[in-house]
């Protein structure tokens, strides 16, 4: 399985598995992820969810293969309901506690969905990207409000700007990150805060995520749709087909013939 899903001691955990792929996510593993999501919202048994890569790669972002596939706009109303955006749907709007876990790569939405968790956790030598302008795309799920509001307008321009990786210790200092950690270390610790936000009483949990989160919930709604809607518009501009061109044929794009 490329999501595994499990759940003990109150914690669902669901992780990436696709080690051959750098956990390239797939529409399939993005359904398997929103279904996980909402079905714990109704599960009493789990009081908190833990999203986990392997040590060496949390993931490479989506799977170009598929997403070229799958990615193109069709109405308005089949591009935002596909299974990515049900995932960062189900993400955004869980009102159970999510931890993260990242070892190694987080790219493109790798990093974008952090900005979803509440605890996240990350081992010094991991990396973090979102390269959405090498693309000839935007920022995606929020990320144009969410990462200048951690960072500030100056850091946060210079990530989804340039698009350029970045360390584990400028995610911290950007307010990406809760806490680094040796490499070997973050997944029991991660499971270990997650444990702890099971013990604490649920509705209290509950009831501060809400307090924190309510406030910019429906900004944080239009900036996505808006994100959205640009974002379907720019993957069939000639900028994101040369972009793409290039990836496959592992040569580097040229942009300079777009004005």
């Amino acid at each position: 399985m490329d999501i595994l899903v499990s759940k003990e001691g109150g914690i669902l955990t669901l992780e990436f598995n696709r080690p051959e792929r750098k956990n390239a996510i797939t529409s399939a593993m993005y359904q398997t992820l929103a279904d996980a999501i909402n079905a714990a919202e109704t599960d009493n048994e789990v009081r908190a969810i833990l999203i986990a890569g392997k040590p060496e790669i949390f993931t490479a972002g989506n799977d170009l293969d598929d997403f070229m596939k799958t990615a193109r706009p069709g109405t308005a109303e089949e591009f935002a309901n596909r299974p990515v955006f049900q995932f960062m749907r189900a993400l955004s709007g869980s009102t159970k506690p999510v931890v993260a876990a990242v070892g190694g790569l987080a790219i493109g939405i790798g990093t974008t969905l952090l900005m979803h968790c509440d605890l996240v956790y990350a081992g010094d030598s991991a990396r973090f990207s979102v390269p959405f302008t090498q693309l000839g795309l935007c920022p995606e799920f929020g990320s144009s409000m969410l990462m200048p509001l951690a960072a500030g307008h100056a850091r946060a321009a210079e990530k989804l700007m340039l698009g350029e990786p970045f360390t584990a210790q400028e995610a911290y200092d950007m307010g990406i990150v809760s806490k680094v950690l040796p490499a070997a270390e973050v997944l029991d610790y991660a499971r270990a805060q997650a444990a702890k936000l099971v013990a604490l009483p649920a509705a209290s949990i509950r009831t501060t995520k809400s307090l924190m989160t309510q406030g910019r919930k429906e900004e944080l709604n239009a900036i996505i749709a808006k994100e959205s809607k640009l974002f379907g518009e720019m993957l069939l501009a000639p900028e994101a087909k040369e972009a793409f061109m290039a990836f496959f044929e592992k040569r580097k794009p040229d942009f300079t013939k777009f004005a």
